[in-house]
């Protein structure tokens, strides 16, 4: 695997299963009709695969496309420990350093997932997958032309390899992925057999059946913690050509590549080099799109999408500025109040806070009008609860009655509408009587406590954007008596106090899989991942309540009974406010260089323009750059 939206803790499309200690493996319905000891060519957490055994490639494709040139971009998505602004290491496996986005693109997994289905993977180094009789293994048959850009085959020994070392060395939102593999063994040089435990459950265990595979025979001498200075060999589409740390990196096709005519591949990854531009600031990002030096940008500013696209080239056509629709997969921009710092714990405080962000004054005054107010750490998904519970979001939260929020059996929570003069009076007196209700009153122009401490609260990033458009916000908690200020760092200094858990608010942006799992519902939700390192539970919230119901969401053996459990977590996050839901977006901004050709259609879940796009020579011929 996003903001009002610039730069911020990380904008991650997080589509690998991530956690540990799931619901059980329980036959449901769809799951049940998955025949056992037959090989397959691809599986589904719910229904029917789109793709029968036979297809050529993907719908989204384009096979019939050129294939060469060159794509230029400051990437707007990235995973694991990659970052946008800088890089310090081509190892992207481990929670140390700054990977570049799309060093992934190196290494191929046995599956991987389609981009317009929800739920579905397919086989890409396998050839096939056998799923065991108690549906707790499966097994796989390697593809006999796989690969490495070393030249050596892929094996089942590789495959071994990888699995064990990112299990225990490895970044760990990947550790906790596969927290629940109890064996890995390979059969022979060309099967291997992978199983999980009884407490992992089927959508879990597809998320642990995509991850990358790498080399055994590399690390004979090497330790895989300290590699970072070379890339480690894959077997994908990709190779690493030319690179500056900090600065610049390009990816290039191999000409060797085992898979190019393979359906899961074919009509994809069509131009011959990717660049990736780094930028600590977004103006010299703008200004490098301006000169051609990059030719494909999303903006993220309100402000900049409004007045800086007026330029010579947008005026004569070749720069093209449009919208984009979103993609049907749940997604938040939040901020995150550490309840790890007790100041921070009581959910009148948090409420109380939230109301102090006037939306209408910021939309109207800042962002153009532009931005909606989001509700939901579900937002744009099926998952966004409405009105009062239903009698299914019922049975699932009436057992949990006096453990969540009163409220949650009632309306569900929605974002304060303020009178949009940026000083909402009627509001600031809510959130100070939830202020002294919580424990909290004013001593003068101070929020003090009984002991006489002052409320402090620090908001830390790394985009001066953010200090632009939350200046107001700061300003009015002042008003209600809260020593509040922005505290402005270096990117490396901003990750290292994140994975650290060292701040009272950040600003965060994800994108979850549009088939949430336990195991990803609970590295953001869940109280095992309060304190684990590099996960992404930022608030630090531990309630059994919502565990209860992200193993519920992680139990459902159909997208009903899916949509129903998460309906139900969503009014209890929403009640909690663990999250502060913030400014959001249904669309993408882009601006190009008008020398590309895509399909208008784009997949429903994912939208990877470098790997669905392709260079227009005869466009290209004709844009005046620079």
């Amino acid at each position: 695997m996003a903001t009002a939206l610039t730069s911020l803790t990380r904008r991650r499309f997080t589509q690998l299963a991530l956690a540990a200690g799931a619901a059980p493996l329980l036959p449901g319905a769809a799951f049940a009709e998955v025949p056992t000891e037959t090989p397959l060519h691809g599986l589904s957490a719910f229904g029917d695969l789109k793709y029968g055994p036979d297809y050529t490639h993907f719908d989204y494709a384009s096979p019939e496309a050129p294939v060469g040139g060159q794509m230029n971009l400051a990437v707007s998505n990235w995973v694991l420990n990659q970052s946008p602004e800088t890089f310090d290491t081509l190892n992207t496996f481990v929670l140390q350093g700054n990977a570049p986005p799309r060093i992934e693109s190196l290494y191929d997994g046995l599956m991987l997932g389609s981009m317009d289905e929800p739920d579905a993977i397919y086989c890409a180094l396998a050839e096939s997958v056998t799923l065991s009789e108690d549906r707790h293994g499966f097994t796989f048959r390697l593809r006999p032309e796989a690969r490495f850009s070393t030249g050596a085959p892929v094996t089942a020994d590789d495959v071994v390899f990888s699995y064990e070392t990112l299990k225990e060395a490895g970044h760990p939102s990947l550790q906790v992925t596969l927290r629940e593999l109890d064996e890995i063994v390979a059969v022979d040089a060309a099967t291997v057999r992978i199983r999980f435990t009884e407490r992992q459950s089927y959508q879990d265990a597809l998320g642990a059946l995509s991850l990358p595979i790498m080399p055994r025979a590399y690390f004979a001498d090497r330790e895989f913690a300290r590699v970072g200075r070379e890339g480690i060999p894959g077997s994908g589409r990709f190779e690493v050509s030319r690179f500056e740390f900090g600065r610049f990196i390009e990816y290039r096709k191999r000409p060797d590549y085992w898979a190019k005519d393979l359906p899961f591949s074919r009509g994809l990854d069509l131009f011959e080099t990717l660049r990736i531009e780094f930028f600590r600031d977004r103006q010299p990002a703008l200004e490098a799109f301006k000169k051609g030096i990059i030719t494909f940008r999303e903006e993220f500013t309100s402000k900049a999408w409004a007045t800086e696209y007026d330029f010579p080239a947008v005026a004569r056509g070749d720069v093209v500025k449009r919208e984009f629709p979103g993609e049907k997969r749940p997604k938040f921009q939040c901020w995150a109040l550490n309840q790890r710092r007790e100041r921070f714990a009581d959910s009148r405080v948090r409420h109380a806070i939230n109301m102090c962000f006037d939306f209408e004054w910021t939309n109207a005054n800042l962002m153009f009008d532009q931005r909606i107010h989001s509700n939901s750490p579900f937002q744009g998904s099926d998952f966004v609860a409405e009105g009062t519970p239903s009698a299914a979001e019922l049975a699932l939260i009436e057992p949990l009655r006096g453990r969540v929020p009163e409220e949650v059996f009632g309306e569900v929570w929605v974002q304060p509408v303020s009178d949009g003069s940026g000083l909402d009076r009627a509001l600031l007196r809510q959130a100070t009587t939830l202020f002294a209700e919580a424990g909290w009153r004013l001593d003068g122009r101070r929020m003090v406590n009984a002991a006489g401490e002052s409320f402090r609260l620090e908001f830390l990033t790394f985009g001066q954007e953010q200090e632009r458009v939350y200046a107001k916000f700061i300003d009015t908690l002042r008003r209600i008596g809260l020593d509040a200020s922005i505290r402005l760092v270096d990117p490396a200094q901003y990750q290292d106090r994140v994975n650290r858990f060292d701040y009272d608010m950040i600003l965060a942006a994800f994108s979850l899989s549009p088939t949430p799992t336990w195991e990803g519902l609970t590295l953001f939700f869940g109280s095992d991942a309060r304190d684990r390192p590099g996960a992404y539970n930022y608030p630090g919230m531990a309630d059994e309540a919502v565990d209860t119901l992200i193993a519920a969401a992680g139990a459902a053996d159909n997208r009903d009974d899916l949509t129903t459990a998460m309906r139900a977590l969503d009014r209890v996050l929403r009640w909690r406010l663990d999250w502060l839901p913030n400014i959001g977006s249904d669309v993408h901004r882009a601006a190009f260089w008008d020398i590309f050709g895509f399909k208008e259609t784009k997949p429903d879940y994912a939208w990877p323009i470098e790997r669905l796009w392709w260079l227009d020579a005869a466009k290209a011929e004709s844009v005046q750059r620079g």
